[in-house]
């Protein structure tokens, strides 16, 4: 929402009048000097719509302010024109909303288009996030990174790697929305503040890691040629693309990254299809060089990468794992019911690179139970024990 400075108006004065925390203002207008704000000057402020409103008969601005539990200067805020004692019935008026409930719609096939227009609305919504691009999928579309927090402690959580593990996407989306909800409305979660949490962390979220496999996934097979003849045929001749995991070239992005890539391919001897072929190289796919790039730009403190199924927590490789990933990783545990596992026969996974060359905590997190794509039945409880895990990864 947006406000235009008055002559004595600060950004203190805005957080005490919307009752926004301070930090959120400043981080909302960036471009702006805390201290130097000019009259007449455009101040966005969090977590907050203007509707409109039709005056009634009887309507005064300080009986429509006080319906709404806002001071009668919030609406001077929005209608810098307007002239209390001059309000015509059927004139429309600019009120703050404060928005309290969730933008996102998680329970439902969560594609990237979904996805786009939802990352829109929660920017408009709370402009102290930011939603630079990590990079572009084979079919051109924009891969987008979320950052949230001021803090020192760099943390990232990805889902989608997969294609017909989409839920992850959404499970992601909705942690996100509710973290927002959280430092706007200055409520907890699970008995937690998010302001330490936003003062202390950065979050870095890749939501979607493979958009043209999910779209693949729930949509079919793109318009355009060759890639939608070329799919079909890597698919065996099939349109029913629910076991496709890979991008749209038929490579497995969780097989791409330089953590003894050469055994994984010993592994899986398959060419290009649904799943499990490791490319021709690592880091031959556009998506998996944009994750590489991003994380050694971003270099994360930890990296939680989100897929399904098997309700449990992969968390070593190669015995390269630093101390202090085994407390983390048992607290994830406890928090979820999610069993804690070290290490399995498989390489070139995003959090196996992330280990060997950071030395840092990485963790696989197999979000439900069931056969892939799991079914949105399972969205809600799939949410609750991930929660956990969200926050865990923000104060541990």
């Amino acid at each position: 929402m947006d406000v235009f400075v008055r002559r004595g108006d600060t950004l203190w004065y805005y957080s005490q009048i919307f009752n926004i925390n301070l930090q959120l203002i400043m981080d909302s207008n960036r471009d702006i000097q805390a201290g130097s704000i000019s009259i007449g000057q455009r101040v966005r402020v969090p977590g907050f719509v203007a509707v409109d409103y039709r005056i009634n008969p009887g309507d005064t601005l300080w009986s429509i302010a006080a319906r709404r539990n806002l001071s009668q200067d919030a609406l001077f805020l929005v209608n810098p024109n307007i002239d209390p004692n001059r309000l015509q019935i059927g004139q429309t008026v600019k009120i703050p909303q404060r928005i309290t409930w969730r933008l996102v719609q998680g329970k439902q096939e969560y594609d990237y288009s979904t996805m786009m227009t939802d990352l829109a609305r929660l920017e408009r919504v709370y402009p102290f996030i930011r939603t630079p691009s990590a990079g572009n999928s084979v079919l051109g579309n924009n891969i987008p990174e979320v950052l949230i927090g001021n803090g020192q402690k760099r943390v990232h959580y990805n889902g989608s790697f997969h294609a017909n593990e989409w839920i992850t996407t959404p499970v992601i989306m909705t942690f996100l929305n509710d973290y927002l909800l959280s430092l706007t409305n200055n409520s907890p979660i699970r008995g937690l503040s998010m302001h330490p949490l936003y003062g202390e962390t950065t979050l870095s979220i890749v939501p979607m890691v493979n958009p043209d496999g999910v779209n693949l996934v729930l949509n079919g097979p793109p318009p355009n040629e060759p890639h939608r003849s070329r799919v079909v045929e890597l698919n065996s001749g099939s349109t029913d693309f629910t076991g496709w995991k890979a991008n749209i070239r038929g490579v497995d992005l969780n097989d791409q990254f330089p953590a003894r890539w050469e055994l994984e391919k010993e592994r899986n001897q398959v060419g290009p299809g649904p799943r499990d072929y490791v490319g021709e190289r690592p880091l031959s796919e556009p998506e998996a060089i944009a994750m590489a790039e991003l994380t050694r730009r971003r270099d994360f403190s930890r990296v939680l990468a989100f897929h399904t199924q098997g309700e449990v927590i992969y968390w070593g490789f190669e015995n390269l794992e630093p101390p202090e990933a085994e407390p983390m990783v048992q607290e994830f545990g406890r928090v979820s019911g999610y069993e804690p596992v070290k290490t399995i026969e498989s390489y070139a996974g995003y959090k196996d690179w992330f280990i060997q060359d950071w030395r840092r905590p990485g963790f696989t997190v197999e979000l439900g139970f069931g056969v892939n794509p799991l079914p949105l039945s399972q969205f809600d409880e799939i949410y609750q024990e991930s929660l956990g895990i969200f926050l865990a990864g923000l104060y541990m």
